[in-house]
């Protein structure tokens, strides 16, 4: 055995205030404060070390990672064990994950703040995220081993550490994680130790490991927010005006009082809010957070409450506002009347489109409607509201966000307000407003002391939404005399909705082929149709509208130019980012692009970037191409779809091509058959019946290709990406089959027959 004193230059423990150690930190390692918390009890066998907010080590060896985002079925808490695992070196067997709580955030002044939009949806290979993983891991690691040589009398760097084993290089001596835990988690570290260089990777970029939630869905003992059971819960069934802003005018609580089980009929007034403190700069704010006016039944089993509900008679105001648009008919003249002022505000111009003349134009007007998120997991949340306090457990998709419109609901200080995140079943973007937990934390305040769980029915859900931006873009190009391609185009994009926040322009006015100088003369505009239908976020917001639309249109001018659609492209982009080159490509070559198909079936392309397509090297690249075939009677049917991307790199190689495969999904159902319709300013579909998702039987096989990855140092994100080029790719090829344009989805609506 060795005599020599720990190795100071390894980080021996010293004697730092904690204030000191979070300053040396953060300077020492680009801002990452650890946080490093003296040892807590946890682990799975009670007793453990807490490394930090993040990383607790059990006496057993288990590795518990607290992760502050989500989990929505999209694997961002795996991703995130799986940077900090990199550089701890702990066996992946004993990992296991837990939610960062937001409450904790806030009294410890953001030990889970730092990085990209940290309690929001999912992104563990944010570089900011990524990096603070990483140094967590490496942190933990390095002091594992100054504990295992403290024990030892030796020299950390003679100590290795790998799949939670501590071994001392020269006499073999070993000892695992757990048994120096305890020790490890009151080593204070000189200096912060600098992460090991990618190519040393071992775990990131090379294991695809399953979701670390996988076999407890598969048992069932996974928590959704439906699956909350708290002690004496009762259960309240909700709904709100037909009519978006509408408000309640009467109701004869009496009438259901006596039914089996119920405890209380509940009138929710928005004017009953008392108000939040101010918020930090730090919280990131989606969209309309508003109360709405509302009627609840809590009894004490939520069937009993949706009957209550169900036989409640009320009496609603509309709101006003809705006469105007009664119908989409109704929205959809008042857009097409403001884009013909050709008023809106200007977002990108060069050259001169007024003076640009030639023989060959195409213009064309494009849409795509109102479209519900329709996750699995109906909205909801428990909550226990007292006069001293609020706890709230939902299926957020911001946690920060959830936790601050408790605060504003309850007006309580936020050290009196706990939220527990749960697991999610689907979100698609509904769930970053809010509302839901407003709404739930708005019953529970009207029966105080006692948790409520309210669950929205399927029919609330459909009907309360917050939906797609419905979008209509008129374009217009002159194309070149000699080349083909556009001289000038001209575009407005007007956005339907109750707010602009969710009026945003990725994939409009930022895509290759209007900023990188091909198209010399550019003019395009964004206007807005103010109307009382809630709009929201829908996975890729905006954009998967404007890919649809941009593609469709170029696909156009392709054809007008006799040009082939792919060879038009990528005269386009020739100029651009490589990768948008390499992804047209990649996808148009594994899809057999250019070959003779049968009468009636058609090949079609489109490429799009999430989230800014003008800037070199950032977000993902999708190119898509669909094989489909249309009946002579008009029905569809999507035989093949091939996917190129480049997102830089990947982690997870199966988590990356499931996200892939799920957002051209996503798509692709919205393209074939998706749209709210409105009678008298309310929504019409309420279930699945009405709003149809495609069934397994008409799932086309998803081919996921990597091979125009780039290599670049980047590894963004892809569950958006993908959502945005499916309904062109699939238009498109509707026009190469039957050669008829269709400009607007679904395309379930259109008169595609031929003969």
């Amino acid at each position: 055995m060795a005599d020599t004193a720990p190795d100071t230059a390894m980080g021996a423990a010293l004697s730092l205030s904690r204030r000191a150690f979070l300053l040396s930190v953060s300077a020492t390692a680009g801002g990452m404060a650890l946080g490093i918390m003296p040892p807590a009890a946890s682990g799975a066998d009670g007793a453990g070390a807490e490394f930090s907010a993040w990383v607790v080590i059990g006496r057993d060896d288990t590795v518990i990672i607290r992760v502050p985002t989500p989990e929505i079925g999209n694997g961002a808490m795996t991703q995130v064990a799986m940077n900090v695992t990199e550089e701890l070196a702990c066996a992946w067997s004993r990992v296991r994950v837990e939610f960062g709580a937001i409450h904790r955030d806030y009294l410890e002044k953001g030990v889970y703040s730092a990085g990209f939009l940290p309690f929001f949806a999912g992104h563990g290979t944010d570089r900011q995220r990524m990096k603070r993983a990483l140094q967590l891991g490496a942190s933990a690691r390095e002091r594992l081993k100054v504990a295992a040589a403290t024990r030892w009398k030796a020299a950390a760097a003679d100590i290795d550490a790998q799949d939670g084993v501590l071994t001392h290089k020269p006499t073999g001596r070993r000892l695992r994680y757990g048994q120096v835990a305890a020790e490890a988690a009151r080593v204070e570290l000189a200096v912060e130790p600098t992460l090991k260089p990618e190519s040393d990777w071992t775990f990131l970029g090379k294991a695809s490991p399953a979701k670390l939630n996988t076999p407890d869905i598969v048992t069932g003992r996974l928590v959704f927010g439906i699956d909350v059971r708290q002690p004496g819960m009762v259960h309240a069934a909700l709904r709100q005006p037909p009519v978006h802003g509408g408000k309640v005018k009467s109701v004869d609580a009496d009438a259901v009082r006596g039914m089996p089980g119920v405890r209380a009929v509940v009138i929710i007034d928005p004017a009953n809010t008392k108000g939040a403190p101010i918020r930090p700069k730090a919280t990131f704010t989606l969209g309309d957070t508003t109360a709405q006016w509302g009627v609840a039944v809590i009894a004490d089993h939520y069937w009993q409450a949706k009957m209550a509900l169900d036989a409640l008679p009320v009496d609603w105001d509309a709101n006003p506002a809705a006469a105007a648009f009664a119908t989409v008919e109704h929205i959809r003249a008042a857009v097409d009347a403001r884009l013909d002022k050709a008023e809106g505000r200007v977002l990108r111009k060069a050259g001169d489109v007024a003076a640009t003349s030639g023989a060959r134009v195409v213009d064309g007007v494009y849409a795509t409607p109102y479209c519900e998120n329709a996750a699995m997991e109906p909205l909801n949340a428990t909550a226990l509201v007292t006069a001293d306090g609020a706890e709230v457990w939902c299926p957020t998709q911001d946690q920060q966000q959830a936790y601050w419109v408790v605060i504003d609901e309850t007006g309580l200080p936020p050290e009196s307000v706990k939220l527990h995140q749960t697991f999610v079943g689907g979100g698609f973007g509904r769930r970053t407003q809010a509302d839901d937990v407003r709404m739930a934390v708005a019953v529970a305040k009207a029966y105080p002391g006692v948790p409520v769980k309210t669950i929205w029915s399927r029919e609330e859900c459909f009907r309360q939404g917050r939906y797609r931006t419905p979008i209509t873009s008129r374009f217009r190009a002159v194309l070149d005399d000699g080349t083909g391609l556009p001289a000038a185009v001209e575009a407005e994009a007007c956005f339907t909705g109750s707010r602009p926040t969710f009026h945003l322009t990725m994939g409009f006015d930022d895509v290759p082929y209007f900023t990188s100088g091909i198209v010399p003369n550019v003019l395009i505009r964004s206007s807005a149709q103010p109307v009382h239908v809630l709009n929201g976020a829908w996975r890729g917001p905006c954009y998967n509208s404007h890919a649809f639309i941009v593609e469709t249109f170029i696909d156009e001018c392709a054809h007008a130019a006799g040009a082939d659609p792919l060879d038009y492209r990528l005269r386009l982009v020739n100029t651009w980012d490589q990768s948008w080159s390499d992804c047209l490509r990649t996808a148009a070559r594994h899809a057999g692009w250019g070959r003779q198909l049968p009468r009636g079936e058609g090949l079609g392309i489109a490429i799009s970037g999430w989230p800014q397509a003008a800037v070199h090297a950032m977000g993902t690249i999708v190119c898509t191409v669909a094989h489909v075939a249309v009946s002579p009677a008009g029905e569809i049917r999507v035989k093949k779809i091939d996917v190129a991307f480049d997102c830089g790199r990947v982690a997870n190689r199966d988590a990356v091509a499931a996200q892939l495969e799920g957002g051209t999904l996503f798509g692709l159902n919205a393209a074939l058959q998706e749209e709210l319709t409105l009678v008298d300013g309310a929504v019409v579909e309420a279930n699945f019946d009405q709003y149809p998702m495609l069934r397994l039987a008409d799932t086309p096989p998803i081919d996921i290709h990597f091979d125009a990855l780039s290599g670049h140092s980047r590894m963004d994100i892809v569950g958006e990406a993908p959502v945005g080029p499916v309904s062109a790719a699939v238009g498109n090829a509707i026009f190469s089959a039957i050669g008829k344009r269709v400009r607007g989805t679904p395309f379930s609506r259109h008169d595609l027959r031929w003969i």
